[in-house]
């Protein structure tokens, strides 16, 4: 649980930093650091929909051999 707070701390700061770098705005950037996570925690379930539908489709339309890729053969 302390990794998911620690994470969620630097999540925020980015996202503020972020915001108000390229807004200037104390008022801007909090709300793009609240923001944000929320619409990517949603898109996120979205694209687990979509993974779990055709992720393994993809994988095998791809064949996709990790080992080999590495190995340069």
């Amino acid at each position: 649980m302390l990794k998911t707070v620690t994470f969620a701390i630097v999540h925020f700061t980015v996202a503020f930093t972020v915001g108000y770098l390229i807004t200037g705005s104390f008022v801007l950037a909090s709300a793009v650091a609240l923001i944000e996570p929320m619409v990517n925690t949603v898109a996120y379930y979205f694209h687990e929909l979509a993974w779990n539908r055709w992720g393994g489709k993809l994988r095998a339309a791809v064949n996709v051999q990790p080992e080999r890729a590495l190995s340069g053969r």
